[in-house]
């Protein structure tokens, strides 16, 4: 499957089993586990098994796994997903961001463009995504891609044995529709 996204700053692309050495750096550090659902520690041979799983979610299309690549120094930064119920017709955002590249804009702007991909090209009907109540960070970035807080799910999550509450932000077709003829 040739799947490209871009943004000003981005592509977004399936992983190469080449990156498994960064996936495992970046995603393997505390704080990017402290704060997501991505498994502590992570090693070359975790990045290695989940990439090795990629093809078969994308021919399939049930995730769309894709490495968000700097254009400018063409450096892994983290992932962008959208694992999708095709039942439902519906996507569910799932991303992390390795430590160097917080605060830069990088998963609102990857977030953007894979949520257009969901609706534009998927026909998705609704797009959703959750993170923890204490990661306000990742928060943002899903408002900044158009999706509006829905609830709050209690102790949802068990994460290194402490329940966590989860934060979901969703929007539906209309909605993105909409959106779009008001930027346009």
């Amino acid at each position: 499957m040739e799947l490209k996204l871009e943004t000003d700053r981005l592509q977004l692309a399936p992983y190469e089993m080449s990156y498994a050495k960064q996936v495992a750096e970046l995603a393997g550090e505390w704080e990017v586990a402290a704060t997501t659902f991505v498994p502590h520690p992570y090693t070359i041979k975790d990045a290695e098994e989940w990439i090795g799983l990629h093809k078969e979610w994308l021919d399939r299309g049930t995730a769309y796994p894709l490495a968000m690549i700097c254009k400018e120094t063409k450096q892994l930064i983290g992932t962008m997903t959208l694992r999708v119920n095709q039942k439902h017709q519906k996507g569910e955002l799932a991303y992390w961001v390795g430590k160097p590249y917080w605060g830069k804009g990088y998963a609102s702007e990857a977030a953007i463009r894979v949520v257009r991909y969901g609706f534009e090209e998927l026909n998705l009907e609704r797009i959703w995504a959750g993170a923890m109540t204490e990661n306000s960070a990742s928060s943002k970035v899903m408002q900044k891609a158009g999706l509006s807080y829905e609830g709050t799910l209690k102790k949802d999550m068990l994460h290194w044995g402490e329940f966590k509450d989860i934060d979901v932000y969703g929007m539906v077709r209309e909605d993105f529709v909409l959106l779009q003829n008001n930027i346009e």
